[in-house]
Protein backbone atom coordinates (compact mmCIF):
# COMPACT_ATOMS: atom_id res chain seq x y z
CA UNK A 1 0.00 0.00 0.00
CA UNK A 2 1.63 3.13 -1.12
CA UNK A 3 1.37 6.56 1.28
CA UNK A 4 0.36 9.92 -0.33
CA UNK A 5 1.74 12.98 0.12
CA UNK A 6 -0.21 16.17 0.33
CA UNK A 7 1.69 18.13 -2.70
CA UNK A 8 1.40 15.29 -4.98
CA UNK A 9 -1.81 14.28 -6.64
CA UNK A 10 -0.86 11.88 -8.65
CA UNK A 11 -1.57 7.91 -8.33
CA UNK A 12 0.37 4.43 -8.32
CA UNK A 13 -0.94 2.61 -11.25
CA UNK A 14 -3.97 0.80 -9.55
CA UNK A 15 -2.85 -2.43 -11.19
CA UNK A 16 -0.31 -2.60 -7.79
CA UNK A 17 -3.60 -2.37 -5.23
CA UNK A 18 -3.34 -4.88 -2.84
CA UNK A 19 -5.58 -8.29 -2.58
CA UNK A 20 -6.24 -8.38 0.15
CA UNK A 21 -8.42 -6.07 1.52
CA UNK A 22 -9.01 -6.10 -2.30
CA UNK A 23 -8.45 -2.90 -4.10
CA UNK A 24 -6.58 -1.09 -1.44
CA UNK A 25 -4.29 1.10 -3.06
CA UNK A 26 -3.05 4.00 -0.76
CA UNK A 27 -3.19 6.12 2.22
CA UNK A 28 -3.48 9.84 2.93
CA UNK A 29 -3.56 12.88 0.95
CA UNK A 30 -6.41 14.98 0.63
CA UNK A 31 -10.15 15.50 -1.09
CA UNK A 32 -8.85 18.33 -3.69
CA UNK A 33 -10.29 18.47 -6.87
CA UNK A 34 -7.15 17.66 -9.08
CA UNK A 35 -6.55 14.67 -6.89
CA UNK A 36 -10.38 13.33 -6.88
CA UNK A 37 -10.54 13.87 -10.88
CA UNK A 38 -7.10 12.18 -11.10
CA UNK A 39 -8.58 9.21 -8.93
CA UNK A 40 -11.62 8.66 -11.25
CA UNK A 41 -9.36 8.98 -14.42
CA UNK A 42 -7.23 6.57 -13.35
CA UNK A 43 -10.71 3.81 -11.89
CA UNK A 44 -9.65 4.60 -8.36
CA UNK A 45 -11.76 6.03 -5.84
CA UNK A 46 -12.35 7.32 -1.72
CA UNK A 47 -13.56 5.05 0.30
CA UNK A 48 -12.77 5.40 4.40
CA UNK A 49 -14.39 6.51 7.66
CA UNK A 50 -14.20 9.62 10.41
CA UNK A 51 -11.15 8.10 11.88
CA UNK A 52 -9.00 7.31 8.93
CA UNK A 53 -7.53 9.26 6.89
CA UNK A 54 -8.60 8.94 3.05
CA UNK A 55 -8.09 5.59 1.39
CA UNK A 56 -7.79 5.36 -2.25
CA UNK A 57 -9.19 1.69 -3.78
CA UNK A 58 -9.69 0.05 -7.54
CA UNK A 59 -10.75 -3.40 -6.75
CA UNK A 60 -10.81 -6.35 -9.17
CA UNK A 61 -12.95 -7.63 -10.74
CA UNK A 62 -15.28 -3.92 -11.11
CA UNK A 63 -18.63 -4.10 -10.98
CA UNK A 64 -20.83 -2.20 -13.76
CA UNK A 65 -23.36 -1.55 -15.67
CA UNK A 66 -23.72 -1.74 -19.77
CA UNK A 67 -26.93 -0.79 -21.81
CA UNK A 68 -26.69 -4.79 -22.40
CA UNK A 69 -26.65 -6.21 -18.70
CA UNK A 70 -29.60 -3.63 -17.40
CA UNK A 71 -32.30 -5.54 -15.67
CA UNK A 72 -35.44 -3.98 -15.48
CA UNK A 73 -38.29 -6.36 -14.01
CA UNK A 74 -41.90 -6.21 -15.41
CA UNK A 75 -43.34 -4.63 -12.72
CA UNK A 76 -40.60 -2.02 -12.25
CA UNK A 77 -41.62 -1.14 -16.08
CA UNK A 78 -45.10 -0.68 -15.13
CA UNK A 79 -44.15 1.03 -11.95
CA UNK A 80 -42.22 4.12 -13.59
CA UNK A 81 -44.45 4.06 -16.17
CA UNK A 82 -47.64 5.13 -14.00
CA UNK A 83 -45.39 6.89 -11.18
CA UNK A 84 -46.15 10.05 -10.14
CA UNK A 85 -43.02 10.35 -8.76
CA UNK A 86 -40.85 12.91 -11.15
CA UNK A 87 -36.71 12.44 -12.18
CA UNK A 88 -34.31 15.08 -12.79
CA UNK A 89 -31.10 15.69 -13.14
CA UNK A 90 -28.62 18.66 -11.42
CA UNK A 91 -31.48 20.19 -9.19
CA UNK A 92 -29.99 19.92 -5.92
CA UNK A 93 -27.00 17.61 -5.38
CA UNK A 94 -25.72 19.11 -2.33
CA UNK A 95 -29.90 17.84 -0.93
CA UNK A 96 -28.68 14.34 -2.50
CA UNK A 97 -25.60 13.79 -0.88
CA UNK A 98 -26.46 15.13 2.01
CA UNK A 99 -29.59 12.30 1.98
CA UNK A 100 -27.28 9.31 0.88
CA UNK A 101 -24.79 10.46 3.90
CA UNK A 102 -28.07 10.60 6.36
CA UNK A 103 -29.51 6.92 5.41
CA UNK A 104 -26.66 5.32 5.17
CA UNK A 105 -25.12 7.01 8.79
CA UNK A 106 -28.67 5.30 10.36
CA UNK A 107 -27.61 1.84 9.00
CA UNK A 108 -25.64 -1.02 10.71
CA UNK A 109 -22.09 -0.02 9.23
CA UNK A 110 -22.29 3.87 9.16
CA UNK A 111 -21.54 5.91 6.50
CA UNK A 112 -18.42 6.84 4.02
CA UNK A 113 -19.58 9.94 3.31
CA UNK A 114 -17.94 11.89 6.06
CA UNK A 115 -18.89 15.69 6.29
CA UNK A 116 -15.66 16.19 4.27
CA UNK A 117 -16.43 13.94 1.24
CA UNK A 118 -19.58 15.64 1.09
CA UNK A 119 -18.00 19.26 0.61
CA UNK A 120 -15.41 17.72 -1.61
CA UNK A 121 -17.90 16.32 -3.52
CA UNK A 122 -20.47 18.98 -3.33
CA UNK A 123 -17.04 21.27 -5.05
CA UNK A 124 -16.71 18.68 -7.62
CA UNK A 125 -20.61 19.77 -8.62
CA UNK A 126 -19.76 23.20 -9.14
CA UNK A 127 -16.68 22.46 -11.06
CA UNK A 128 -19.00 19.87 -13.54
CA UNK A 129 -17.57 16.96 -12.97
CA UNK A 130 -20.01 15.34 -10.08
CA UNK A 131 -23.66 14.85 -11.09
CA UNK A 132 -26.96 13.88 -8.95
CA UNK A 133 -30.28 12.24 -9.71
CA UNK A 134 -33.40 13.65 -7.91
CA UNK A 135 -36.63 11.79 -7.74
CA UNK A 136 -39.70 14.02 -6.56
CA UNK A 137 -42.86 13.69 -4.76
CA UNK A 138 -44.38 16.82 -5.28
CA UNK A 139 -41.51 19.17 -3.82
CA UNK A 140 -40.15 16.38 -1.65
CA UNK A 141 -36.90 14.65 -2.25
CA UNK A 142 -37.84 10.67 -1.94
CA UNK A 143 -34.64 9.51 -3.99
CA UNK A 144 -31.68 9.73 -5.85
CA UNK A 145 -27.94 8.93 -6.41
CA UNK A 146 -24.55 10.89 -7.13
CA UNK A 147 -21.29 10.17 -9.23
CA UNK A 148 -18.38 11.15 -10.78
CA UNK A 149 -18.84 11.46 -14.97
CA UNK A 150 -15.32 10.62 -16.97
CA UNK A 151 -16.33 10.26 -20.58
CA UNK A 152 -18.34 8.23 -21.59
CA UNK A 153 -18.43 6.43 -18.06
CA UNK A 154 -20.60 7.37 -14.99
CA UNK A 155 -18.96 6.24 -11.64
CA UNK A 156 -21.95 6.07 -9.31
CA UNK A 157 -20.77 6.77 -5.63
CA UNK A 158 -24.06 6.50 -3.76
CA UNK A 159 -27.97 6.53 -3.94
CA UNK A 160 -30.90 6.77 -1.21
CA UNK A 161 -34.72 6.43 -1.23
CA UNK A 162 -37.20 7.26 1.23
CA UNK A 163 -40.37 5.61 -0.75
CA UNK A 164 -40.25 2.62 -2.46
CA UNK A 165 -38.76 2.20 -5.74
CA UNK A 166 -37.07 5.17 -5.50
CA UNK A 167 -33.47 4.98 -6.04
CA UNK A 168 -34.44 1.98 -8.45
CA UNK A 169 -36.49 4.88 -11.02
CA UNK A 170 -33.75 6.91 -10.43
CA UNK A 171 -31.03 4.49 -12.18
CA UNK A 172 -33.34 3.30 -14.54
CA UNK A 173 -34.45 6.61 -16.17
CA UNK A 174 -30.61 7.84 -15.60
CA UNK A 175 -29.54 4.88 -17.52
CA UNK A 176 -32.40 5.33 -20.45
CA UNK A 177 -31.00 8.78 -20.99
CA UNK A 178 -27.43 8.28 -20.20
CA UNK A 179 -26.87 5.08 -22.62
CA UNK A 180 -29.39 6.89 -25.57
CA UNK A 181 -26.94 9.70 -25.58
CA UNK A 182 -23.62 7.39 -25.74
CA UNK A 183 -23.06 6.38 -22.29
CA UNK A 184 -20.86 3.47 -22.12
CA UNK A 185 -20.54 2.24 -18.61
CA UNK A 186 -21.95 2.90 -15.52
CA UNK A 187 -19.23 2.40 -12.52
CA UNK A 188 -20.57 0.53 -9.42
CA UNK A 189 -17.71 -0.19 -8.12
CA UNK A 190 -18.14 -3.07 -5.75
CA UNK A 191 -20.69 -5.76 -6.15
CA UNK A 192 -23.95 -6.25 -3.93
CA UNK A 193 -26.89 -8.61 -4.10
CA UNK A 194 -29.62 -5.46 -4.22
CA UNK A 195 -27.86 -4.14 -7.51
CA UNK A 196 -26.87 -7.46 -9.20
CA UNK A 197 -30.93 -7.90 -9.59
CA UNK A 198 -30.79 -5.32 -11.17
CA UNK A 199 -28.27 -6.22 -13.71
CA UNK A 200 -24.60 -5.11 -12.63
CA UNK A 201 -22.26 -7.75 -13.28
CA UNK A 202 -18.45 -7.81 -12.40
CA UNK A 203 -15.63 -7.82 -15.14
CA UNK A 204 -11.76 -7.57 -14.69
CA UNK A 205 -10.42 -4.01 -13.29
CA UNK A 206 -7.83 -4.37 -16.43
CA UNK A 207 -10.98 -4.71 -19.14
CA UNK A 208 -12.59 -1.81 -17.00
CA UNK A 209 -9.14 0.34 -16.53
CA UNK A 210 -8.67 -0.17 -20.81
CA UNK A 211 -12.63 2.16 -21.29
CA UNK A 212 -12.30 4.33 -19.02
CA UNK A 213 -8.48 4.57 -20.72
CA UNK A 214 -9.99 4.61 -24.27
CA UNK A 215 -12.87 7.18 -23.40
CA UNK A 216 -10.19 9.58 -22.25
CA UNK A 217 -7.85 9.01 -25.18
CA UNK A 218 -10.45 9.11 -27.55
CA UNK A 219 -11.72 12.54 -25.99
CA UNK A 220 -14.94 10.58 -26.10
CA UNK A 221 -17.83 12.70 -24.52
CA UNK A 222 -21.49 12.87 -24.21
CA UNK A 223 -23.52 16.04 -26.29
CA UNK A 224 -22.31 19.48 -24.68
CA UNK A 225 -25.77 20.06 -22.96
CA UNK A 226 -26.31 16.39 -21.77
CA UNK A 227 -26.03 17.47 -18.12
CA UNK A 228 -27.84 20.61 -17.56
CA UNK A 229 -30.72 20.79 -15.15
CA UNK A 230 -33.62 18.96 -16.39
CA UNK A 231 -36.23 16.90 -15.14
CA UNK A 232 -35.66 13.28 -17.58
CA UNK A 233 -38.72 11.77 -18.62
CA UNK A 234 -39.85 8.08 -18.15
CA UNK A 235 -40.30 6.81 -21.67
CA UNK A 236 -39.29 3.28 -21.83
CA UNK A 237 -36.79 2.68 -23.92
CA UNK A 238 -34.54 -0.99 -25.09
CA UNK A 239 -31.77 0.11 -23.44
CA UNK A 240 -33.18 -1.95 -20.27
CA UNK A 241 -34.21 -5.60 -20.74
Amino acid sequence: MFRLTANDHSFPRPELALRDPNGLLAIGGDLHPDRLINAYRNGIFPWFSDDTPPLWWSPDPRAVFTPESMHESRSMKRFRQRTELQVTLNSDFSQVIAACADIHEQGAEGTWITPELEAAFNRLHQLGHAHSVEVWQDKTLVGGMYGVAIGTVFCGESMFHRQTNASKLALFVFAQHFFGAGGEMLDAQVANPHLSRLGMHEIPRQQFLHLLRTTQQDKAVLPGNFWQSRQLSHKSSGNCR
